[in-house]
C-alpha cells in the first residue's frame, strides 16, 4: 500500500510568473491566477498547505468584461455603521483602483481562511506596464488564449 506524499517545506519550489493583463477577461484571468497562486497547477499540491508559486499582473488598467458589467458589477462595503453601505461600479473602479479589481476578483475565488490571506499575499498586481521585480526573475507566462 502506497501512502500519500506530503511536500515538506523546504522541498516546495516557489517560481514568480508575469501575466499581462492587456485584453484579458477579467473572470477568467482571476480564475487562472487563483490556481497559481494555491498551488493547484503543481503535481504537490496539498489543500491544508501553501504550495502556490507567485503572480505579477500588469496592465491591470487594460483588462475586459462581457456584457454590461461595467456599469452593471457594483462592489459593495460596509462599515458597520447606520448609513456606512459604500457602493462603486466596476466603471469607476477601474477608473480609480484597477489594481483592486483584479485583486478582488482572485481573493474572493478563493477559500476565506488564514491560508488564503497567506496566498493573496503572494498577489502584485500594477496598473501599468512597469513593476519593480525584476529581481524575482519572472517568467511572462500566457493565462488565457
Amino acid at each position: 500500500m502506497q501512502k500519500t506524499y506530503l511536500p515538506k517545506e523546504n522541498e516546495i519550489v516557489r517560481k514568480w510568473f508575469l501575466v499581462d493583463a492587456n485584453g484579458q477577461i477579467l473572470g477568467r484571468l482571476a480564475s487562472r491566477i487563483a490556481m497559481i497562486l494555491r498551488g493547484k497547477h503543481k503535481a504537490i499540491f496539498t489543500p491544508h498547505m501553501d504550495t502556490g508559486d507567485g503572480v505579477i499582473v500588469i496592465n491591470a488598467s487594460k483588462i475586459k468584461v462581457t456584457g454590461k458589467k461595467l456599469t452593471d458589477k457594483v462592489y459593495e462595503r460596509y462599515s458597520g455603521y447606520p448609513g456606512g453601505k459604500r457602493s462603486v461600479t466596476l466603471e469607476n473602479m477601474l477608473a480609480k483602483k484597477p489594481e483592486m479589481v483584479i485583486k478582488l476578483a482572485v481573493s474572493r475565488m478563493l477559500a476565506k481562511g488564514a491560508l488564503s490571506e497567506k496566498v493573496i499575499g503572494k498577489l502584485k498586481v500594477y496598473a501599468g506596464d512597469v513593476h519593480p521585480h525584476a529581481g524575482l526573475k519572472p517568467e511572462k507566462i500566457e493565462l488565457v488564449k
